[in-house]
């Protein structure tokens, strides 16, 4: 019983500290949801490295609706946001071996999310598609959802093609996102864009304000850094 008391507290504290890791870069500091992450040194620059913890929530590829499009992310402590501007730089491998045969690199950033993680709004990138050459595939690069009630699959349903759009990046490369956020609109602006490559008229979320964090999904290594938050 004594050799089973000393294998178990180990992995009990194992995974409190799994599920509550707060991660520092610059003078911001994240928590980790439903991700694995650590602060490395990637092409020279400290960055923030990010992957689905699938140990902490499963994927199921026959069921995308309830297992994808979900808060696994670093989220930053401390802070409340309503309107404004979100800036960060990113960058998405998909993993090998990879977990989902149609993996595309799904980057983005979670906002307003509310302080029991129940509630959000997101934009993301499907990188890997974005410059295809099929042109519906592209059409599907850019992505909106509002968790938990509609997300990607729902939204196509009720309104095909309003809640993506297209955007000439891809995966293994640099991505500036950029989202302006006033009440219930949101626009995104990829690259340093003069004018918005997307526009959300009427978000559909629950939340209203709440913190921010760095998003990722199935078979994505997400590299983030150069984040950037203006309140208005």
């Amino acid at each position: 019983m004594l050799k089973l008391l000393k294998i178990t507290i180990p992995f009990l504290l194992l995974c409190v500290v799994s599920y509550g890791q707060k991660l520092t870069l610059g003078k911001q500091t994240f928590e980790l949801k439903n991700v694995t992450g650590s602060i490395i040194s990637f092409q020279g620059q400290k960055v923030l490295k990010i992957e689905r913890d699938l140990n902490a929530l499963a994927f199921d590829v026959n069921r995308l609706e309830s297992t994808v499009d979900e808060p696994t992310y670093a989220k930053l402590t401390d802070l409340e946001f309503e309107n404004g501007t979100i800036e960060v730089k990113m960058y998405s491998q998909i993993q090998n071996p990879s977990p989902f045969q149609f993996a595309q690199g799904f980057i983005g950033v979670a906002f307003r999310i509310n302080d029991n993680d129940k509630a959000f709004e997101n934009i993301y990138l499907r990188p890997k598609v974005g410059r295809s050459d099929n042109q519906s595939y592209r059409n599907h690069t850019v992505q909106y959802y509002a968790y938990p009630n509609f997300k990607f699959e729902t939204l196509r349903k009720l309104s095909p093609g309003m809640y993506e759009t297209s955007a000439p990046v891809n995966i293994n490369e640099w991505i500036t996102l950029r989202i302006e956020v006033k009440g219930q609109r949101a626009e995104l602006f990829v690259n340093d864009a003069k004018y918005s490559n997307f526009i959300v008229d009427k978000m559909k979320g629950s939340t209203t304000k709440g913190t921010i964090a760095l998003w990722v999904d199935i078979a994505t290594i997400g590299y983030f850094k150069d984040l950037k938050i203006i309140k208005r």
